[in-house]
This record gives structure tokens, C-alpha cells and sequence, in this order.
């Protein structure tokens, strides 16, 4: 079966939900799926149910960075060289152990800053296994990949709590 590349973008709720439902599916159906997320904690409750499926591998995050704009450029050099090796294990592992799904949860963010090795995306991308089916989240794609996909589903917000100053709730945003 062919695989084809995902972005779920925009600025609602929702983008890694979408992933995470996906990931629940091809799981469903015996695929094997991998999962690396680029700017998040460890700490989302997603990953306590994700932890039960014996089909979804998640590549954990051991450090997280502030947004672009604060970080001093030493911090945007560490930043690119950790994000850049995730990036490269997540693939690496995802050929290696011929894994089924790769979702690489706001990867688009990391892209679009330079916080990883952009080339190295679009190559990946380019030459990966045929059957690799691969999903990238985050707000704002670059329109190089958006070229590349096959599905882009825009997720937009018309409503959200945040903007009446309600914090992200567990088991709901995180």
C-alpha cells in the first residue's frame, strides 16, 4: 500500500488530536506507528493511553526549548542540533524497523524556524519507503510542504476558552 504525507495545520484546536486518531487507527489495523513531538513536554496525557497500544512507539522529548523569539542565538544553536538529531532518529527508525505510520507532531513549527535540518526533512520525505505513510502538524507549513502533501486539512479556530484567559485543562488541551 502506498503511503502519503499528511499536514494538519492551522491555528485551532485539534492538529495532534487528529494525528493521535490516526495513530489509534492504523494501530487498530496491526501498523506499526511512530510518534516524535518537536516544542512539548513529556507531561501530555495523551501519552499515558498511547504508552498502552502495543503498536504506537513515541520517541520521548528530553528537552524543550522556549518559543524562537526569546532564545538567544547559543539557544538556537542547541535547539537546531537536538531537534535536527530527533528528527534524524525518528527517521532513521522509522525505515530501520519498517514502521507503518510517522508522525512528526509540530515538526512544522521547528521547520519553519530553522530549528532543524530542513534539507534533511524534504529529502527524508522525498526518498522515504514507498509505504510510509507520514503526518506533519503545526500552524504554519512552509509552502514547500505543503507541495509535498497529499492530505492538508487546515484546522481553524472560530472559539477557544484560551482567548477569555482559561488555561489549558488536563485531559483536554494537555
Amino acid at each position: 500500500m502506498k503511503g502519503y504525507i499528511h499536514i494538519y495545520c492551522g491555528d485551532g484546536k485539534g492538529k495532534t488530536t487528529a494525528a493521535l486518531g490516526l495513530a489509534l487507527r492504523a494501530s487498530g489495523a496491526n501498523k506499526k506507528v511512530l510518534l516524535t513531538r518537536f516544542m512539548k513536554t513529556n507531561s501530555s496525557s495523551e501519552l499515558s493511553s498511547l504508552s498502552l497500544q502495543p503498536n504506537i512507539t513515541v520517541i520521548p522529548t528530553s528537552k524543550v526549548f522556549g518559543y524562537y523569539y526569546s532564545l538567544s542565538d547559543e539557544e538556537k544553536e542547541h535547539a537546531y542540533d537536538y531537534y535536527s538529531s530527533l528528527l534524524k532518529e525518528a527517521c532513521k527508525k522509522a525505515i530501520d524497523e519498517n514502521y507503518d505510520l510517522l508522525i512528526l507532531d509540530e515538526v512544522t513549527y521547528v521547520y519553519s524556524y530553522h530549528f532543524i535540518d530542513c534539507d534533511y526533512l524534504i529529502s527524508f520525505l522525498h526518498t522515504r519507503p514507498e509505504q510510509l505513510e507520514v503526518v506533519l502538524t503545526g500552524k504554519h507549513p512552509a509552502p514547500e510542504l505543503l507541495d509535498m502533501a497529499d492530505y492538508i486539512s487546515d484546522i481553524k479556530k472560530v472559539r477557544h476558552p484560551y482567548d477569555n484567559g482559561v488555561l489549558p485543562r488536563e485531559g483536554i488541551e494537555l
